[in-house]
Order: C-alpha cells, then structure tokens, then sequence
C-alpha cells in the first residue's frame, strides 16, 4: 500500500507528463485532465486490479473513461505504471503513434474503451457489467464520467438502467469539476437547478436508485477511504468527486479558458518548473521507475 505522500509525488509526476506532450503536441486538453489527476493515481497505484504485462488478465478490473479528451493523464499514468515506455509520451497526437487524440483501443495498450463523443462511457461501462454477471465473474468494473455530459440523455438512459440489473460490480466515479468547454456547467446545463440548499446532483442519483457518495477528489484521504467500503449489493455505486479544473496550476485552476489548450507555451514551461519543484520538495526518490 503506497502512502499519500508517494500519491502525491506520483501525481505531480503524471501533472508534468501531461504539461510536457501538450508541449509536444501543441494541442489537447488540460483542465479535466488535472481535475482528474489525483483519482487517476489513486486507481492506477492502489485500487485497480491490473497487470500491465497482461492488459488482458482475465481477472483484471475493467476501467472505462467516458470523457476521454482528457486521456492525456491517462496515457501518463498507463505508462508510469509500465503499460508502454515513458519515452513513448513524446509521441502523442503523431500520426501512426499508439497515442492519439482520443483513446483508441486497438493500438493502446490497458485502453479497455474508445471514446470522444460524450454521453457512451456509462452505457459501455453497464454492458461490461451486465455480460459479467451472466458470466458469474467477480470483476469490477470503473468508469470515469465528466460532471458536463451528465446533459447528454444518453447518460442518463444509463444512469436509469444500471440499478434495473442490481449491478453492484459497477462503479461510477464522476469529476464535478464545474467546467466544460463552453463554459460554466452550471450556465450550460445545471446539474443543480430547483434549490442551491441541497445538493440535486446527488438527490437525482439517489433518485435513480443508486448508492451515492461523495468526496474531495484531490485529498487522498478522502479518496482512500471511499474506496475501501465494501460494494452494497444489488446496488450500483457513484462516486461525486468534488474536483478544481486545472487543479495544482494557480494561473488557471477554475477556468474553463483552459479546458483545452490555448498554446501558451510560456505558461507551461513555467508551470513544469512549479511542479517539478514540488515534487523534489516531498521526496528525493521516485516510488517508481523514471
């Protein structure tokens, strides 16, 4: 079991990863892919049962991302995890490269999901966990959710669903981060619309027949201990991480300016030089191979 202070240094780690292919790239997308960062760490260095010297272990954890623009952070902790070399970073959004845009899971390696367009991943995820039922496997299955596509009724077409086939094998992990590429969540689709004394968000999946709770998505506390309580059965759980976009770059922690990058190259440069100084100040030595 890997202390907070390890996650934390991982997670500065996979931060600067993802500043130095957008550097590379010249273009992906940042906030969401921070927001999420600290959950990423969590469930790639603790909590996911996976092998990267077999993606397709058979008794593997299934994880889905639903909102993959941010795969950049995905494909960070997929390789500090020993999925595919590190040096294979530099090579996102190249033509040919196993790392594209959006994820595609004929070339990536521990990619379970292909995604982009919004609104799928919950539905994926519910097929994975209906046709593990019928196969009586103990498999879990996890699947990462943006708060903005929680307006696509195809999210909630699934959200409807899951309880119907009593999947306590499903796992839904949500980064209400308040932003999206338009704008603010709460200007473009409210998740919160009648009462801002209670939180609706919560209410609606409770609503729906789902176990709901939530967390601070960047405390690892937090996070650790929501994900040591055992599943209740017959119920599909939500997990309603409480996230910042951008989180750990206070130039932009917030903004849905930088939901997707605006090529400020000084401003990543900058922010690199921050992180990495974080990083040395927490620990001389990497829990995990350069």
């Amino acid at each position: 079991m890997k202390s907070n202070k390890e996650l934390e240094s991982i997670a500065l780690q996979l931060r600067i990863d993802v500043l130095e292919m957008l550097l590379n790239a010249g273009s992906g997308h940042l906030s969401g892919a921070f927001s999420a960062t600290d959950i990423f760490t969590y469930l790639y260095f603790q909590q996911l049962k996976h092998n990267p010297q077999d993606p397709l272990w058979n008794d593997r954890d299934y994880f889905l991302v639903s909102n993959g623009h941010i795969c950049m952070v995905w494909y960070a902790a997929l390789a500090r995890s020993g999925y595919f070399s590190v040096e294979e970073l530099k090579n996102i959004r190249k033509l040919g490269s196993i790392l594209q845009g959006h994820p595609w899971n004929i070339k990536t390696p521990g990619i379970f999901n292909s995604s982009g367009p919004l609104g799928n991943g919950g539905g994926q995820a519910i097929g994975v966990a209906i046709g593990l039922k019928i196969d009586k496997r103990p498999n879990h299955v996890y699947c990462f959710l943006s708060d903005g596509e929680h307006g696509e009724g195809s999210t909630w077409e699934a959200i409807m669903s899951a309880p119907k086939f009593k999947l306590d094998n499903l796992t839904f992990i949500v980064d209400r981060n308040g932003i999206q590429i338009d704008g603010k969540v709460s200007d473009i689709m409210p998740l919160d619309i009648i009462s801002t004394e209670n939180d609706e968000f919560v209410d609606k999946y409770k609503a729906f027949g789902w176990n709901v709770v939530t967390i601070n998505g960047h405390d690892f506390n937090s996070i650790r201990n929501v994900f040591e309580q055992e599943n209740i059965k017959d119920i599909p759980t939500v997990i309603i991480a409480d996230t910042v976009a951008g989180k750990g770059l206070p130039e932009i922690e917030g903004s849905p300016s930088y939901h997707d990058w605006r090529g400020d190259n000084e401003l990543a440069i900058r922010s690199i030089e921050l992180l990495k100084s974080k990083l040395n100040s927490i620990s001389d030595k990497q829990p995990y191979n350069e």
